[in-house]
């Protein structure tokens, strides 16, 4: 079965709700694993109030037993504190849409008068149960050795200056050691001097970060059709983020403008018969499917879009022009969206893994994935290969 999830609940309602299905019998279950993840999407600099008030625990309901997964649908919850805040508060109605956030298109579908429908359930509040989806796809993943780690390499027009040839791994210890969660400790200065900056002008910034995935085997993912290509579902799963507007495999843009001389990765063979690839720039995935190297993913976020100097734009009730009402948020939300991003990379791989697996049942899938990990090119027998196409 594949793995599928689904969230419910509004920005200021009482909870968040989430069901995952797809998940197999057998994996250990601890609940701190969720919340450490639910505290890191909480904390960055350029935060708003609201993560002041907000201390995410999920509560299991359903799907675990004696700290293990059943592979029956697990449902978690999460509580909103400031939900008691709101209902003992008059709520004042929102009729002035702001440029760049859902507040218009989603009255339009849904003929809303009152745009706070919109925007309580567009709100990126919905992300904690992603991350909370996302912390156990990563728990799964890590029973077969796969890790994801991320960490921002741009804010604003600050650029982190990163090695070519990363280690991964260091990269991420570094940037979870400051709040902007960036490793490079010169430009994650200059990033927290830009929110400072971006405050004093009540305006928001955005910015690039990147997510990687290691000890992905190769063989996942497939070419056969698009909505099976493993890099087209990293890139939807990406932008499906709210205020991300793009997302690349490797440096794919960067990439685009060069010969392919300078692009495409060199195969070489060594003499037990491994095959590697001499560099990795095409991010860990060819053909929508993966290679065996690491997989990256940079995420384009943009500025978010309550900002609160206001942007012009029209109220909706009198049909005239007005300035946007600011409302409490993030002046950068960037660091934390990292999580975000692990967690949505984590449960497209736990996918696509589960799909090459197949299985019911940790216990069962593991034999599988050691069969997996032992292919070599030597194991394929090549010789005297004949081929012809079957309508011949």
């Amino acid at each position: 079965m594949p793995i599928r999830f689904f969230t419910a609940g509004e920005s200021h309602g009482p909870m968040l709700t989430a069901i995952l299905e797809g998940m197999p019998a057998g994996l250990p279950f601890d609940m701190e694993d969720i919340d450490r993840d639910l505290s890191r999407r909480q904390q960055g600099y350029g935060s708003g109030g609201r993560m002041q008030i907000e201390k995410d625990k999920v509560r299991v309901t359903g799907g675990v037993m004696n700290g293990m997964t059943t592979g029956s649908p697990i449902s978690l919850i999460v509580e909103n504190r400031d939900f008691k805040n709101w209902r003992e508060r008059d709520i004042t109605p929102i009729t002035t849409p702001r440029p760049g956030h859902a507040d218009l298109t989603g009255a339009i579908k849904y003929g809303y008068r009152e745009l706070r429908l919109s925007l309580e359930r567009a709100s990126a509040r919905e992300t904690t149960m992603r991350v909370a989806v996302g912390a156990i796809c990563k728990r799964f993943l890590a029973e077969f050795g796969i890790e994801i780690v991320g960490y921002v390499s741009q804010l604003g027009d600050v650029v982190a200056q990163l090695p070519s040839d990363p280690d991964y791994r260091a990269l991420y210890e570094a940037a979870e050691t400051n709040d902007v969660r960036c490793p490079d400790p010169e430009a994650a200065e200059a990033m927290h001097a830009a929110i400072r900056q971006v405050k004093i002008d009540k305006d928001t910034l955005g910015g690039i970060f990147e997510v990687v995935a290691l000890n992905v085997p190769p063989g996942l993912g497939s070419h056969v059709q698009f909505d099976r290509k493993l890099d087209a579902k990293l890139v939807a799963a990406m932008v499906s983020i709210q205020a991300m507007k793009g997302a690349e495999i490797g440096h794919a843009f960067k990439q685009a403008g060069l010969p392919g001389s300078q692009v495409h990765d060199e195969i070489d063979v060594d003499e037990k018969g491994a095959i590697h690839r001499r560099t990795n720039r095409a991010g860990g995935l060819e053909g929508g499917i993966t290679t065996g190297d690491p997989i990256v993913v940079r995420v384009a976020m943009k500025p978010i879009s309550t900002m609160l100097r206001g942007a012009d734009s029209v109220n909706l009730a009198t049909g005239e022009a007005d300035r946007t009402a600011y409302e409490r948020s993030d002046f950068c939300a960037l660091p934390r969206a990292v999580p975000i991003g692990e967690s949505m990379m984590a449960i497209v791989l736990a996918d696509a893994l589960l799909e090459k697996l197949g299985g019911d049942s940790i216990e069962e899938m593991k034999p599988r994935f050691d069969a997996l990990r032992g292919n070599r090119l030597a194991d394929v027998p090549m010789d005297n290969v004949e081929w012809r196409f079957g309508y011949e």
